[in-house]
């Protein structure tokens, strides 16, 4: 362990709280304070209005089953990625990390280029079939699946690294299936990471604008998310509403992490 002064352990706890604060706090506080200028009005006002509640609904929609894909998937990459060796295990590991380090609109634009039924490789096949990707729900559920992808393999990952595979070998060697060690077992030792994980896809996904916006068109009462209404109203100069539902996405994502913070020591006592 590192000794400092105790100026210079105050010096940097006052940096930390002011980067914090100026970062995080303060837009947050200021955004709250628009809200309610006007007591509830606002936040009243916005949840009449049918192209916010629309664009709510279908963000709900969206996220939720981005998360589940994403549950789904994350969960079973983590344990492939540390349980299993095989060839192009690098190369799977690296491209889990491109979502963390691509721009949502150059991801949009890659889905468009692809799924677009007009001239896309894939897009005018599945129109075709009547499955239409872009400008419709299975896209913008694509896009925010790709730019969710990492956080629930990479808080499972360090997990499944740190409990071993002893305890599995066990249970397969008294004859459990793989089936029985995973649930009884694996998924035990990990359900935290997992919640976690969850967590933080939920809040990824409630908040994508850029590569949804691209697939999605953007279009008012059918494709228009949460964050695309916000945009919407603060163009059109109906700013008490555009920070209302600003406000309602940042309380989502606050509830989330403080409904975790609250089970979390329960569960494990």
């Amino acid at each position: 362990m590192v000794r400092t002064s105790l100026p210079t352990r105050w010096l940097l706890r006052v940096l930390a709280v002011a980067y914090v604060f100026f970062l995080v706090a303060w837009p947050v506080g200021l955004l709250v304070r628009r809200t309610f200028e006007g007591g509830f009005a606002n936040l009243a006002d916005a949840l009449a209005d049918p192209q916010v509640t629309g664009a709510l609904n279908l963000t709900l929609v969206v996220a939720f089953y981005a998360v589940v894909i994403n549950l789904v998937f994350g969960v079973t990459i983590a344990v492939l990625l540390v349980r299993y060796e095989f060839p192009g295990k690098r190369v799977l590991s690296a491209l889990i990390d491109l979502p963390l380090s691509v721009s949502p609109v150059v991801v949009g634009l890659a889905l468009l280029l692809v799924y677009n039924g007009r001239d896309g490789f894939l897009g005018s096949a599945l129109e075709e079939n009547g499955v239409q990707v872009i400008f419709s729900s299975p896209g913008m559920i694509m896009a925010t699946c790709f730019v969710a992808l990492p956080l629930i393999i990479r808080e499972v990952v360090p997990v499944l690294h740190e409990i071993g595979d002893d305890q599995e070998q066990a249970a397969r060697s008294l004859g459990a299936n793989a089936r029985q060690t995973f649930w009884r077992i694996t998924l035990p030792s990990i359900k935290w990471a997992v919640v976690y994980g969850v967590v933080l896809s939920l809040a990824r996904s409630i908040g994508e604008f850029g590569a949804v916006k691209i697939v999605s068109g953007n279009i008012t009462g059918r494709t228009q998310t949460a964050t695309l209404v916000v945009e919407a109203k603060y163009q059109n100069f109906q700013q008490p509403e555009a920070y209302a539902v600003s406000f309602l996405l940042v309380m989502v994502s606050v509830a989330c992490l403080v409904a975790v913070a609250i089970l979390r020591p329960q569960r494990e006592q």
